[in-house]
């Protein structure tokens, strides 16, 4: 055998070896990698409050910031418990939780003897915590109990549980954007016309007026991050010639603005700390999450740990200001949470999520990439590559579509993701035009367009993919969820040949029913959703035009269909008729409906059953080429 023979055939056992190195895991597997959210500091500051979906549903959690044990507080087995915060003065807490993802939340409080009260019943009310006063003797809350189209501001007195109505939001102020000045003499609310228009408005509350405070003629948004600790100004976000959200201050007395912050990337919030010694802002840049510290008092940045393989995603300070916690995570590490000492002491890390059978090196990193879409535009996407795909060993794709619409892909770990690049799927997770994060006139290009240049974008994201050597261009489908699944079933209707398969996770088919019948608590958003989507009281053809439901008989191609059947934004009876129609075509169709879910899937019994319907679909459809 000649030198460069034996050389060749080294290079081949050698690649071989590495290629069987790789290990397959089970979504039993993915799924014992437990995820953790939330982080209230106890009064005494010596425990944090967290949720766990490590009993197979969230519960509430203590952490022990001495011996740092975990020590469970709450056992539901039916609805997940989403922890808010402790009591100021005792280690109570307040959760909310709705029923089997209906999305009617109740705040409940648990007791130290661990008996749980709902503060907020009625069947139809939906509440939502907001903050503590400053007094700490009274929370704030908001509810549609008047009104089931409206949020009402609340206060609950927490000694008698007792609520008094503040504000009467018969305006349809956003509920997302109510902050109240420390004094308690001002509301500062939001009146959202649509996504790139938004006014701020202050109510007295002492005197019951409300007032428009902060506006433009030209399509602004202005939405407040809070009142500063004197409640003498208001910190607001705005995109006033700008095309990213950057951070200002109005002077109540003065009407002065002055800016405070800009990025060359949104500023999604900004905040202080309980005695205003640092103020939080949180960035998106380029598809992932950035976290500044600035240290007001002494006019620096507080410098955040440096860890590896990942980013810091969240982070809360102490009332004392003495303390820090903080999520740390990646593409290949789901989030941890870590704490330290603001001056002194060693980072710890406080929970271990990761399932240690999982080695990270069978997983997919993920890497920013932008390609070119039809019209020369450039399409950010965050890319998935199996690391065992070479030019010899050929993997199938995906093109994933986020949710919104106007989401955002973003770098993050997900154990749905993970379980199909393990597995040797490749996945491209694309930010179309219209997804947030990158100006917002990128976000505008496919208002009322929708199925239009957006699903071009996703055909020029076949071609990014097949240009890619380790890619079997042959074997290309599209998976998405709620708008990401409009997506799927748009593309399996208006480009029936592109796609090789579609995964539609409770994605909408008919526009005209979902915007009829949106939750009345969403009648703030209403003209968001119009002015991107169109008016399905004005516009019935147009929105009959771009909806799958009534364009099933181009479908060509084999579709799995997932719903929640408590869905209160895409009801069941969508994909039911979606499901039927492509029957109708002779089409490999399967269709799996989880009863105790809402708008997602947060049990892990139903990730396992979702993920591995998926894989099981995926492996005989689109990997061994049996689709039509």
């Amino acid at each position: 055998m000649k030198k460069f023979e034996i050389i060749l055939l080294f290079i081949t056992l050698l690649f071989v070896g590495c290629v069987t190195d790789h290990k397959e895991y089970s979504i039993e597997e993915f799924m014992n990698t437990k995820a953790y959210g939330g982080s209230s500091f106890s009064y005494d500051e010596k425990t944090l409050l967290i949720r766990s979906d490590q009993t197979g549903i969230n519960n509430a959690f203590e952490i022990s910031l001495d011996s740092f044990d975990i020590t469970q507080l709450t056992f539901s087995d039916s609805n997940n418990i989403y922890p808010i915060s402790y009591f100021p003065k005792d280690n109570r807490f307040l959760f909310r939780s709705d029923q089997g993802g209906n999305e009617i939340s109740h705040i409940y409080v648990n007791n130290l003897d661990g008996t749980v009260v709902d503060l907020t019943p009625g069947q139809k009310a939906r509440s939502a915590f907001l903050k503590w006063s400053d007094d700490k003797e009274k929370f704030f809350f908001m509810s549609n109990k008047r009104n089931p189209k409206f949020m009402d501001l609340y206060q609950m007195d927490i000694i008698s549980f007792n609520s008094k109505l503040i504000f009467k939001n018969d305006e349809a102020m956003s509920e997302f954007n109510m902050h109240i000045s420390r004094d308690e003499k001002y509301v500062a609310l939001t009146r959202e016309y649509n996504r790139d228009n938004s006014d701020i408005f202050f109510y007295d509350i002492k005197n019951n007026e409300l007032q428009k405070v902060l506006y433009d003629a030209n399509d602004v948004n202005h939405h407040p991050t809070g009142f500063s600790l004197d409640s003498k100004s208001i910190y607001f976000l705005t995109d006033l010639n700008s095309e990213f959200n950057y951070l200002k201050k109005y002077n109540i007395e003065s009407k002065q603005v002055e800016l405070v912050q800009q990025e060359n990337w949104d500023i999604l919030n900004s905040y202080f700390s309980e005695n205003g010694t640092y103020r939080i802002s949180t960035i998106n840049e380029d598809s992932q999450i950035k976290i500044k510290i600035f240290d007001i008092k002494n006019n620096k940045m507080l410098m955040l740990p440096n860890l590896n393989n990942g980013f810091i995603s969240s982070v809360n300070i102490s009332d004392s200001e003495s303390k820090l916690s903080f999520y740390h995570g990646g593409a290949r590490s789901p989030n941890d949470l870590y704490f330290k000492k603001i001056k002194g002491g060693k980072v710890q890390k406080l929970t271990n999520s990761m399932n240690l059978l999982i080695n990270k090196k069978d997983l997919g990193e993920a890497k920013v990439i932008r390609f070119s879409s039809f019209d020369g535009l450039e399409i950010p996407a965050v890319y998935y590559k199996p690391p065992n795909a070479t030019s010899t060993n050929k993997m199938p794709a995906l093109v994933r579509v986020h949710g919104g619409p106007g989401g955002q892909a973003r770098v993050r770990y997900s154990a749905s993701t993970q379980y199909l690049v393990n597995h040797g799927y490749a996945i491209l997770d694309i930010n179309n035009r219209g997804s947030s994060g990158y100006g917002k006139t990128f976000q505008t290009l496919d208002d009322q367009a929708h199925s239009k240049g957006d699903l071009d974008d996703c055909l020029a994201a076949i071609d990014w993919l097949k240009e890619q050597e380790h890619i079997d261009g042959e074997k290309i489908g599209i998976i998405g969820g709620s708008y990401g699944g409009y997506m799927v079933m748009a593309a399996m209707t208006f480009r029936p040949e592109a796609f090789d398969v579609g995964v539609n996770i409770y994605g909408v088919t008919n526009w005209v029913r979902t915007l009829k019948s949106i939750p009345p608590w969403w009648e703030a958003a209403r003209g968001l959703l119009y002015k991107e989507l169109g008016n399905p009281f004005t516009q019935e053809d147009y929105l009959y035009s771009i909806s799958p439901l009534f364009h099933a008989e181009n479908i060509r191609k084999p579709v799995l269909i997932l719903q929640g059947a408590n869905d209160p934004r895409v009801l069941q009876v969508e994909s039911d008729e979606m499901v039927e129609a492509i029957k109708k075509q002779n089409v490999p169709v399967e269709y799996v409906i989880f009863p105790d879910e809402g708008h997602g899937f947060r049990k892990k019994k139903n990730q396992i059953t979702s993920n591995e319907t998926i894989l099981v679909f995926l492996d005989k459809y689109l990997k061994n080429g049996n689709s039509q």
